[in-house]
């Protein structure tokens, strides 16, 4: 285990209107994280480091939801031995849209695209 995804446990229908809202604030980035079809993970405003590991289509580490006591969370693993000053990277696996998010990962074998 490397770290916890945390922040503020939403619905969709929030993270809707919160993803408008950072957007007419100005706010560039939102590091929201799909835990479920109806939970999101909002670490935008209040989350800790896992919410600026950078995305890599060949990542060190991966991404994965544990129940504790029942409650869903969202757990960074290694995938293997990480190095010093070693940047940690996972997959954000985002789902499949006609509009491509570029991947500047620079990995070889990059898919080119986030999504």
């Amino acid at each position: 285990m490397v770290i916890e995804y945390v922040g503020q446990i939403i619905r969709q229908v929030i993270a809707d209107m919160r993803e408008q809202r950072y957007e007419a604030q100005g706010i560039g980035s939102s590091y929201m994280f799909r835990v479920d079809q109806d939970t999101i993970i909002d670490a935008t405003k209040c989350g800790n480091l896992a919410r600026f590991i950078n995305h890599s289509c060949s990542p060190n580490c991966y991404a994965k939801i544990i129940a504790v006591e029942s409650q869903k969370k969202i757990v960074i693993y290694s995938r293997q031995p990480i190095s010093i000053n070693e940047e940690i990277t996972y997959d954000y696996k985002f789902p499949i849209e006609d509009t491509k998010i570029p991947c500047l990962c620079g990995a070889d074998g990059c898919r080119g695209s986030l999504n």
